[in-house]
């Protein structure tokens, strides 16, 4: 318990460190000519870093069997919805100054920035019922189905960075064979399990063993 309490605290101080790098950055004049497309980079990786970091926890965990990183990847989780707000506020407000009229504009004539919204979008509900008390209101499986909302989460965010980049694709595309990487995992295991599973038995077929009690 020890140990895991100590791993927070430093996942938690590490997590930090890239806003602390911007903060520092601005206050130094190291945001270069255009500080907001800095900024929106920024926090867009590392939303897709701790995004694809969440989804890393599972096949890790068995591969290593090391069961107790299962306690942290809520915390990553939650640092990756902090970062996706970072990045959207960037947008609402450097960008557009929140002039809704443009905002809408964006999300309806430009696919990159639906896809992101869309990404956004589908990270609250899974930040908002990230604790102990949502997994018992709606119930384990129930919370489980939900929280698969993170794979369409990856996918549509690896799709705004890909639509996004207009030359340089090498990047984006570092995100994408992760993200294939993890999902061909889970559809492994999926399908393992599967094959595991007992046959169902024969119906019987003689009309005494139809009879009910």
């Amino acid at each position: 318990m020890t140990q895991l309490r100590v791993t927070k605290i430093l996942i938690f101080l590490a997590a930090l460190v890239p806003l602390e790098r911007l903060v520092w950055k601005f206050f130094h004049d190291g945001l270069g000519a255009n500080p907001v497309e800095v900024i929106t980079h920024s926090t867009g990786d590392w939303t897709m870093i701790l995004v694809l970091t969440t989804l890393s926890i599972t096949p890790l965990r068995k591969l290593t069997k090391q069961y107790w990183l299962i306690g942290v990847r809520r915390m990553i989780g939650l640092f990756a919805f902090f970062y996706g707000c970072l990045h959207f506020t960037t947008y609402l407000w450097l960008d557009k100054f929140f002039d809704v009229h443009e905002i809408y504009k964006d999300i309806y004539k430009r696919p990159f920035i639906t896809a992101g919204f869309t990404a956004f979008v589908l990270m609250i509900p899974l930040a908002l019922t990230s604790t102990k008390g949502w997994i018992r209101r709606l119930g384990g499986k129930n919370w489980q189905r939900l929280h698969r909302l993170i794979y369409v989460t990856a996918i549509a965010a690896v799709i705004h960075y890909i639509w996004l980049v207009k030359a340089d694709l090498r990047e984006p595309l570092r995100y994408a064979f992760v993200l294939g990487v993890l999902l061909v995992y889970r559809v492994v295991v999926w399908i393992s399990g599967l094959r595991k599973k007992p046959a169902p038995s024969a119906l019987p077929t003689h009309p005494a063993e139809t009879t009910q009690a």
